[in-house]
């Protein structure tokens, strides 16, 4: 045979297809590496050590394997980073892929969204060290009291080790051993170092003494035998305030862990795990742990591991948690599903939630959205049958909900039936909930003399008034960041005449201290819950049930039961009726039936105070009178004939620049391209370029274009033909674009 012949005749070589975290909507040819690389070895999720671009040492994820000849001369990667197993499961490559596809964003981009950020980097991962422990050594187990005859310390030590085996450093300290003894016991070869095979630390195994299961109502226990575990259903658990739907929860785990199964629940907030986690650990006696942003990057490695290795049983974690790999994955639940953080706002634009439910679909496992006030995109899927609707309409205990009661605006301050109404609840030992949706002292500080205010330089907005101290304020612009000293004098007229306007959370603060200095006065914002620990330490002051005063924004309305409060004030709400977003009005039921529901959840009738301008607002009064699921209809009859979400789908393609002009004629030629595309796509709508909510942060220009469709596959058609145009022409620079699939804010 002819050598010609044997080269033609030879297979084609190996190719390694692989997503790199690059702008570009593709994966990468690459070669295996010649020495350190056994192609057997190789499976679709590994993570690989690769050179791209100007970047010599980048980690990228396999995606498949193909033999076949290039056109182009390739290179071969430097090495298999993953021993034997890949890190991202056949699950979540799955689910990667489908986030890409969906949201329009690079695949290598969404595969490093699903990885802990300590595996994002070649280097080697740092290694969970086993909790220590110690146990008597072959000599030790030979030896006699008369070894010890001058040491009754070691004596008493190495009686209790050969009565008890090994002791880890938490039991030898009730017994009174010291590390001293322990050290001059391994000196003399009595004792010797081991290792654990526990959990790690930050996870906690529940105390099998604590109570059980409560007694469910008719209305859950109807909403519990419903939910079908051996097959994939989206239940959205629909109930009021205090209707028990956590209990619903903890019932529908306990059958998923029976089965040796585990549980993924998704938390919108930070501040929700403690008391979720503190819960769920007195309820379940498997390994328990949480996910969130608040952790170190080795925490959420060796956690992420745990899962992925079966060692932990439920997971509580906020939006990225919907990437975690389980092996026996069983049930997902989404608490407060309409939340807004579930949808990212920046990086890979992806909705957890939306994310929780394809994932659930693709395993074939149940999942559960629970709200109050859920999303009408998601009450739409259950009145039209794609979600099966379980409902809760009565409080668990015996309270009934809240009354709200609209009181009129005053000024700056709290108004006097305000004052009345707190300082009533804390003469019967009951705590108040005063509610405000601004961090800081003054949402705008105001020259009286020539109207000069304090305007960001670098965003089109205000600059808010904080107190640092007694003598120290700064103004702070909430947008991008920039503080400095609030001036004393106007920077404009130099005049003495500066005046604080509006209420922010540190104001109202300040005003309940002067009012009630003998009370504790609880501020729960961004600011004062900063530092590590001052939300738990927070939240067990609460928890104590001692009369206090709360004060703070979203993060007191979100799914929190504080059981002695009995009263809700809800102050800075009026925006909500003229917002330029359509969800305006959605958002504000939601927000206002959440704070109100933190009132009156066990044993004390709840009271509300809204103070408004705005008491005959139509849409307020059809939430006052007939609750939040009257309101949700009106708002879905409007969005019907307005023909925006859910009854079409809309994208918007953002982009921002130095320059205002340079974003609009960006934005300007896509539509020209979504023009050409969609003439064959005839119910296709555009709007724009239009200006986002902000339109300058940080010295950029934000602008948008949005797209809409009657069916998600045109949207989903467009965007796809229009993502490889836009990365083929050149655009200015600095000018940069994206694709904002289901956006939830303008």
């Amino acid at each position: 045979m002819q050598p010609s012949s044997m080269a033609q005749s030879s297979p084609p070589p190996l190719v390694l297809c692989i997503a790199i975290p690059s702008p570009l909507r593709r994966v990468f040819d690459y070669l295996p590496a010649k020495e350190t690389t056994n192609p057997q070895t190789l499976m679709p999720g590994m993570r690989l050590s690769l050179s791209f671009g100007g970047q010599k040492n980048i980690v990228g994820i396999l995606i498949s394997l193909e033999n076949r000849l290039s056109k182009h001369k390739l290179k071969p990667i430097h090495a298999i980073l993953d021993d034997q197993l890949p890190t991202l499961t056949p699950e979540i490559l799955a689910l990667c892929q489908w986030c890409s596809r969906y949201y329009h964003y690079p695949l290598g981009e969404v595969c490093h969204l699903a990885l802990p950020t300590l595996l994002r980097k070649p280097s080697l991962p740092p290694t969970k060290e086993k909790p220590l422990k110690w146990q008597l050594t072959p000599q030790g187990e030979r030896a006699n009291q008369e070894d010890f005859s001058r040491a009754k310390k070691q004596l008493a030590a190495w009686e209790t080790f050969k009565a008890q085996g090994t002791l880890s450093p938490e039991l030898i300290k009730p017994l009174n051993i010291s590390r001293a003894t322990i050290n001059a016991l391994i000196d003399k070869k009595i004792l010797q170092k081991v290792a654990s095979e526990e959990p790690t630390p930050h996870i906690k195994l529940a105390n099998n003494k604590e109570p059980g299961a409560l007694t469910l109502n008719s209305e859950q226990e109807q909403a519990l035998n419903t939910i079908q575990m051996n097959t994939f259903n989206c239940y959205l658990l629909d109930g009021v305030t205090g209707s028990g739907k956590t209990e619903v929860y903890l019932q529908a785990i306990q059958k998923v862990i029976d089965k040796g199964l585990q549980a993924l629940v998704l938390v919108p907030e930070i501040g929700l795990t403690p008391q979720t986690v503190s819960r769920f650990q007195q309820r379940f006696s498997v390994p328990v742990a949480t996910l969130h942003s608040g952790m170190s990057d080795r925490q959420r490695l060796f956690t992420w591991q745990d899962a992925k290795a079966g060692r932990t049983s439920i997971i509580i974690g906020t939006r990225s948690s919907v990437f975690t790999p389980f092996p026996n994955l069983g049930l997902i639940i989404v608490d407060e599903e309409h939340d807004l953080s579930y949808k990212q706002q920046d990086g890979v634009r992806y909705s957890a939630r939306d994310t929780a439910i394809v994932r659930a679909q693709q395993q074939n496992i149940p999942i559960i959205l629970g709200s109050a006030t859920p999303a009408l995109e998601t009450l739409h899927n259950a009145i039209s049958g794609r979600f099966i609707h379980l409902h809760l309409t009565e409080r668990a205990t015996t309270s009934k909900l809240p009354e709200i009661h609209c009181i009129p605006s005053a000024d700056d301050s709290l108004s006097p039936q305000i004052i009345n109404a707190v300082r009533q609840t804390l003469a019967k030992q009951q705590q108040a909930l005063v509610f405000i949706n601004r961090r800081g002292f003054a949402p705008t500080l105001l020259c009286q003399d020539c109207h000069w205010i304090s305007e960001c330089p670098h965003c089109d907005s205000r600059m808010t008034l904080h107190k640092l101290s007694p003598t120290r304020h700064i103004l702070h612009c909430h947008h991008c960041d920039a503080k400095h000293t609030a001036p004393l004098k106007c920077p404009k007229c130099h005049g003495n005449r500066l005046q604080a306007l509006g209420q922010g959370t540190q104001r109202s603060e300040e005003e309940l201290r002067k009012l009630f200095p003998e009370t504790p006065i609880l501020r729960i914002d961004r600011d004062s819950m900063s530092r590590k620990g001052e939300l738990a330490k927070a939240l067990e002051t609460i928890n104590s049930q001692q009369p206090c005063i709360l004060v703070g924004t979203q993060m007191l309305a979100k799914g929190h039961h504080f059981a002695n409060v009995s009263l809700a004030v809800i102050l800075g709400i009026d925006s909500g009726f003229f917002s330029s977003d359509f969800r305006g009005s959605e958002r504000m039921g939601q927000l206002l039936t959440q704070v109100a529901g933190r009132a009156g959840r066990e044993k004390h009738q709840g009271k509300v105070l809204l103070q408004t301008e705005f008491a005959d607002h139509p849409l307020l009064q059809q939430l006052i009178n007939h609750g939040y699921s009257a309101l949700s209809q009106q708002l879905l009859s409007e969005r019907r004939l307005c023909d925006t979400p859910p009854y079409s789908y809309i994208a918007f393609i953002r982009c921002h620049a130095y320059q205002a002009n340079i974003a609009i004629q960006f934005l300007q030629q896509t539509r020209q391209h979504c023009e050409h595309i969609i003439a064959s796509t005839p119910t296709l709508q555009y709007l724009g370029p239009l200006a986002s909510t902000i339109e300058k942060r940080n010295n950029r220009y934000y602008y948008y274009l949005q797209v809409k469709a009657q069916q998600r596959s045109d949207l989903h058609y467009v965007l796809a033909t229009l993502c490889p145009i836009l990365e083929k022409q050149r655009t200015p620079k600095g000018l940069h674009w994206l694709i904002d699939v289901d956006p939830q804010e303008t």
